[in-house]
């Protein structure tokens, strides 16, 4: 019987550096060809007379991200591939006009402001708030963003249904594997439906966060209650929703309303 084909020799270690060498050289000429072309938008859209506009675009960037998740890879893994693009993301954005970011971190500032930089990046200016106030302010200025902690005793939320202006666009971390959601990042910035996504509602309906999900499951809506505090609920609604949506308007409570929606996360 013939001997099985013997097995390719592995490459030597010296090889192997030199490839690793030659690729970040690769990367950063493109990395830095980026970052110019970043530049280029900003001024395109200063021609176009949109240079006063925030350059923010969730869906987009959503979008980008599932794509690169969605091809084939043999080892790099999701959380690698989210973190290099949010930092390559939140760079360009940094170019083009203000950016800045403003933490309320609740009880555990350090985690909040953590999944801050995971989301957004370590180019934009970030300030921690000392009361969830103060954070809304900022995201209502020009290139602000909010991202605040979903703490039981704070019904922060609660205040976006009289600021239509200000919405949730993201919840952090935008990985399962970083741990449980922990807050939301909230700007006046436009929320688009991206195929997977969760929307935020508050209710001030009585009684438990069961009867509630089961009243909105009977007209077709699913939910989770994520936070309740000061006679207000916060859920999580699978899907995207408008506010204006007729089976919201069914559902219980008197003061109740969609406060915007953020992608689920990336390795459901």
């Amino acid at each position: 019987m013939a001997d099985a084909d013997p097995k390719p020799a592995a490459p030597s270690l010296d090889v192997v550096r030199a490839r690793i060498d030659a690729i970040d050289a690769a990367l950063l000429a493109l990395v830095d060809e980026r970052a110019a072309l970043a530049v280029q938008v900003a001024a395109a859209k200063a021609a176009a007379g949109d240079g006063d506009k925030f350059g923010l675009r969730p869906g987009r960037e959503t979008q980008l991200l599932r794509k690169l998740l969605d091809t084939p890879r043999d080892a790099a893994r999701p959380s690698l591939v989210v973190r290099i693009w949010r930092e390559l993301i939140g760079d360009s954005l940094s170019r083009q006009g203000p950016f800045h970011l403003w933490v309320w971190g609740g009880r555990d500032p350090s985690r909040i402001v953590e999944a801050a930089r995971l989301r957004f990046g370590a180019a934009p200016l970030l300030k921690v708030a000392a009361k969830a106030e103060d954070a809304l302010a900022a995201a209502r200025s020009q290139g602000g963003v909010a991202i605040l902690a979903l703490a039981g005793d704070a019904p922060w939320w609660g205040r976006l249904l009289a600021e239509p202006k200000l919405k949730v666009f993201a919840a952090l971390p935008c990985l399962v594997a970083w741990g449980a959601q922990s807050s939301l990042a909230v700007a006046e910035v436009e929320v688009e439906p991206t195929g997977d996504d969760r929307t935020f509602w508050v209710t001030d309906a009585p009684g438990s966060s069961a009867a509630i999900e089961d009243a909105l499951g009977r007209d077709g809506v699913a939910g989770d209650l994520i936070a309740e505090a000061g006679g207000l609920k916060l859920f999580a609604l699978m899907g995207f929703y408008q506010a204006d949506d007729e089976r919201l308007a069914r559902a219980p409570g008197r003061l109740s309303g969609v406060i915007g929606a953020a992608p689920a996360p990336f390795d459901v």
